[in-house]
């Protein structure tokens, strides 16, 4: 297991949208080693990139082309390699998106493989059925009629994405390889090929690990365990210990029980319908009735997260982390149902739980979701949590020199207080919020990765929960009434840090409406 994991606070950034260097309207990766320094004093050591690998760009780079190579808008390797460097001077990490499932239709991968006669290296790099004639197979979507070859190519995603072949376990058709293939171990080896590129950099400057997109999806009908698809990461996972033991993992799977036994260091917690996650602040999506935990006029409770998170957290805790999300490029902004106080209390819990947590840029000043955005590049829903990073009050908030026809995106200026510059002169802003809570964080032992969760209060008809890590003990409440617990302990507890109302006396916790407050014992 990496060390450096169990200290590590992430911050996602859509590179498109983050800081624009050379006034072209899109971000870049200069922008990005730019705003190291702001990174590293909010409170976040290491950063997750979202693909900036040469792409069309239909998927908003998770459709690649070559990866291999930066994508021109952002750049090139060399700015790439100058960003790990810098981070790395200031003791920071990088991991970048890993797509392992597909590719661009336009990859020279495929552009063989389509061929009447392509070369054995890539006849069977993708999956293709033995006819242009094919009626479908539950559970795979497929393209008809855009290939030189006789067959249909199954595809992962959007048209765009073709699947590569790593084999099927359960098979009916000629057409599908067994995973042990060596077409498909070919396919693997490609996979770590790639990574190798990355790890080891230009003259050692490489970065420290990869986000993995679609995890789970690499071989086909697979059983629900997903041992195949597992088998494929125990694979990478040999290799990173062999060469690179101190590269991290993290996967797209959002089933951590399945990710860590395949592999991974890490599993994110995904905003899936019904998930326990979303019952902390996105219950309104899909028909939910608003009752998010974090909902101050809400009836959510917390045990809904925990029936959820507690079996995961006991399974893994011994050989890997569950991270925790404030959102992502994939979901709505965190604020889009919640007010400022709100999301202060969601980041109190999400940074003082055990695990890798991420912070995607902007969260940290409550930057909005502009729910009525045409599509970009493939974002549909998602594109409204795309939207330029707002640095200050000045023209196109601090992101881009460009003029504001040629952004990427176009900025939110409906809330002017919404940038990093106004609320850094603000005491109570949700930037300072977070600033102190990360400092909290990564100034206390007890409260970093490792997994030492006491779960002390948690009712389905109570709003307030209180946790213990170590000699810590935390407890939120994000509802209107006042709560107290009472707790037994050999010593005085400390006030480490509150928002809101919130005390202990005579061995009783008090916590004020819309309050969190840390102990130590």
């Amino acid at each position: 297991m990496p060390e450096w994991l169990k200290t590590a606070v992430f911050y996602e950034i859509y590179p498109q949208s983050f800081c624009d260097s050379n006034a072209d309207g899109m971000g870049d990766i200069p922008g990005i080693t730019g705003k190291l320094d702001y990174i590293n004093n909010l409170g976040c050591n290491a950063l997750w990139i979202n693909p900036c690998y040469d792409s069309p760009f239909k998927d908003a780079g998770y459709d690649v082309r070559d990866y291999k190579k930066v994508a021109p808008r952002y750049g090139c390797n060399e700015d790439l390699f100058n960003l790990f460097d810098e981070a790395h001077k200031r003791k920071m990490h990088v991991i970048l998106d890993l797509v392992p499932g597909h590719t661009s239709e336009e990859h020279e991968w495929f552009t063989e493989s389509k061929k009447i006669k392509p070369n054995d290296a890539y006849k069977n790099r993708y999956i293709w059925t033995n006819s242009w004639f094919f009626w479908g197979i539950e559970g795979l979507k497929f393209v008809a009629g855009e290939a030189e070859r006789d067959g249909c190519y199954i595809i992962n995603f959007f048209k765009c994405q073709p699947a590569l072949n790593y084999g099927f376990l359960e098979r009916s058709e000629k057409w599908q390889l067994p995973p042990e293939h060596p077409d498909c171990t070919a396919t693997v080896e490609a996979l770590k090929d790639i990574m190798r590129f990355w790890l080891k950099g230009d003259k050692g400057r490489g970065c420290d690990g990869f986000r993995v997109d679609m995890a789970d999806s690499l071989v086909k009908f697979d059983d629900k365990q997903k041992s195949a698809t597992s088998a494929v990461w125990q694979n990478v996972r040999s290799m990173l210990n062999s060469e690179f033991p101190e590269a991290m993992i993290v996967s797209e799977w959002g089933s951590p029980e399945k990710a860590i036994k395949a592999g991974f260091h890490a599993d994110f917690l995904l905003d899936h319908k019904d998930s326990g996650y979303r019952s902390l602040v996105r219950n309104y999506i899909d028909g939910g009735n608003g009752d998010s935990y974090f909902r101050k006029d809400g009836n959510g409770n917390i045990k809904r997260f925990l029936n959820q998170y507690l079996p995961w957290y006991e399974e893994v805790k011994e050989n890997g982390y569950i991270s925790i999300i404030t959102g992502n490029h994939d979901t709505p902004r965190i604020s889009h149902h919640l007010d400022t106080r709100e999301c202060a209390l969601a980041f109190a819990l999400f940074f003082t739980f055990p695990g890798i947590p991420f912070l995607y840029y902007g969260d940290e000043i409550g930057m909005r979701y502009l729910q009525h955005l045409p599509t970009k590049e493939g974002g549909y829903s998602r594109t409204g949590s795309r939207t330029p990073m707002q640095w200050n009050s000045g023209a196109n908030a601090g992101f881009s020199a460009a003029p504001s026809r040629q952004l990427y995106l176009p900025v939110d200026t409906e809330k002017n207080t919404l940038n990093v510059e106004t609320q850094e002169n603000d005491p109570s802003s949700l930037l300072n919020t977070v600033k102190v809570l990360l400092k909290l964080r990564n100034s206390e032992e007890d409260l970093q990765s490792k997994p030492n969760l006491e779960i002390l209060h948690a009712d389905s008809e109570d709003r307030s929960f209180f946790y213990k890590r170590g000699r810590c003990v935390i407890g939120i409440n994000p509802g209107k009434a006042d709560t107290r617990f009472p707790i037994a302990a050999n010593g005085e507890f400390n006030l480490l840090y509150s928002i809101g109302g919130c005390g202990y006396e005579n061995g009783v916790f008090r916590l004020g409406s819309q309050s969190f407050g840390v102990w130590r014992l």
